[in-house]
C-alpha cells in the first residue's frame, strides 16, 4: 500500500479556507435565524439567548466562546486556539453582516433546517481541516477524537441534541424538531468526512 506524505497548507490557503468556512457557517446561521431554528454547541447557546432576549447573535456568540479559549490553549495549543479565535470573530462579524447582504421573502423552515445544517457542516469541515474550529464544544470534540479516538461528529451530535432539547422552553416545538433534523444534517457531514487518515493536508 502506497503512503502519501501530508501536504502543507500555505498561509494563503489557510486564509481562504478560514474566510470560506466562516462565511458558509454565517449563511447557515442566517437561514436558522430567519426560520427561528437552533443548533448545538456554543452557537446553540447564542441562539437560545438571542430568541429569549434583545441581544444579537454575533456579540453573544463571541462572548460565550471566551471561556473555552483557556481549555483550547491547555489542550490544543496556542496556534489552534488563535485560529479558533479568528474563526469565531469572523463568524460573529459575518453573522452581523449577512442579513444586510441576503434577505428572504420565502424560506421554508424544513429547507432552512436541512440546507442550513449542511452549509454549517461543510463550514465546520473546512475549518477542522485547516486546524481551526468555532470554539466551545468543537474544541472538546476535536480533542477527544485526537486523544481517545472518539469520533468528533458523533460526540458533537450527542451534545447538540441535548442543547436543542432545551429549546422547547424558548421556541415552538415544530421549530425544535426541525432544529434536531438540521443538527443531524450538519453533523452527518462532519461524521462522514472528518476521519483520521482520510485527508492528508496539514496546516
Amino acid at each position: 500500500m502506497t503512503t502519501v506524505d501530508p501536504v502543507q497548507h500555505s498561509l494563503l490557503e489557510d486564509m481562504v479556507a478560514m474566510l470560506l468556512g466562516t462565511a458558509l457557517v454565517a449563511l447557515g446561521i442566517a437561514f436558522y435565524t430567519h426560520a427561528q431554528l437552533l443548533t448545538g454547541s456554543t452557537a446553540g447557546m447564542a441562539f437560545l439567548l438571542t430568541y429569549a432576549s434583545d441581544w444579537r447573535f454575533g456579540p453573544l456568540f463571541f462572548l460565550i466562546n471566551i471561556p473555552f479559549y483557556i481549555f483550547g490553549v491547555m489542550q490544543m495549543g496556542w496556534r489552534f486556539t488563535c485560529r479558533t479565535f479568528v474563526a469565531v470573530g469572523l463568524v460573529s462579524l459575518f453573522s452581523e453582516l449577512t442579513p444586510q447582504w441576503v434577505t428572504f421573502s420565502t424560506l421554508a423552515p424544513a429547507y432552512a433546517a436541512i440546507l442550513g445544517g449542511l452549509m454549517m457542516g461543510v463550514g465546520f469541515l473546512i475549518l477542522f481541516r485547516h486546524k481551526a474550529s468555532l470554539g466551545g464544544v468543537n474544541i472538546l470534540s476535536l480533542y477527544l477524537q485526537d486523544r481517545y479516538g472518539i469520533r468528533a461528529g458523533k460526540f458533537q451530535m450527542g451534545v447538540d441534541v441535548c442543547i436543542v432539547a432545551m429549546a422547547f422552553w424558548v421556541v415552538p416545538w415544530p421549530q425544535v424538531l426541525l432544529s434536531v433534523l438540521g443538527a443531524v444534517a450538519m453533523n452527518l457531514v462532519v461524521a462522514l468526512n472528518h476521519r483520521s487518515g482520510r485527508y492528508i493536508g496539514v496546516s
